[in-house]
């Protein structure tokens, strides 16, 4: 049964994420969800809140970022009754792949999507746990796009509104949905 955005505090969720100060790298404050993940309440809560938004969009795959959002793809993908694929660091898949490098906020890294992950035309949504610089997610647009699928919205847990991630996903055509914005929940 799928909990309506109404019914429960969506602002708890942002209590559920733990930050964590100087990691991976002296002046990084990270923000890890694994709490949400081990509450069976609050994951319960993410799943449906995404679930109600996308259940009447016409998705027919989710594509989850390495490695949470493999997770939360994962979950919605099957609540949505829709497949799912990983979008995964590079190295990772054992099939034939296209890559997309980019800037993280403390480094460079690529990611790759097997050839075969997306058709043309395929209306994908883009699932990760948090937009900051938006580097990873706009990385994912490209791999999607390459394959000649359409990003119906790329969607996250927590998007920080002071740093350009969200703005640059947006000013380039591909709809941002958050469920938290600077480590404050707000349902939409």
């Amino acid at each position: 049964m799928l909990i309506h955005p109404d019914v429960m505090g969506v602002a708890e969720l942002a209590k559920k994420i733990r930050k964590i100060p100087n990691w991976p790298q002296k002046g990084i404050l990270f923000h890890d969800i694994t709490p949400v993940l081990q509450s069976p309440e609050y994951f319960r809560l993410l799943v449906d809140l995404l679930v109600y938004r996308y259940a009447s969009q016409k998705i027919d795959i989710v594509a989850g970022l390495d490695a949470r959002g493999f997770i939360i793809g994962a979950a919605l993908a099957y609540q949505l009754n829709v497949g799912f694929v990983p979008i995964r660091k590079k190295g990772k898949l054992p099939f034939e792949t296209v890559s997309q490098s980019y800037a993280l906020e403390y480094g460079e890294a690529t990611v790759e999507i097997h050839t075969d992950a997306v058709w043309e035309g395929a209306r994908v949504l883009l699932v990760d746990d948090l937009v900051a610089t938006g580097g990873t997610m706009q990385a994912g647009i490209e791999l999607i796009k390459k394959l000649g699928g359409n990003i119906v919205e790329a969607a996250a847990i927590l998007e920080f509104t002071d740093l350009p991630g969200g703005r640059s996903i947006r000013d380039k055509g591909v709809p941002l949905f958050s469920l938290c914005q600077n480590a404050g929940c707000m349902p939409d």
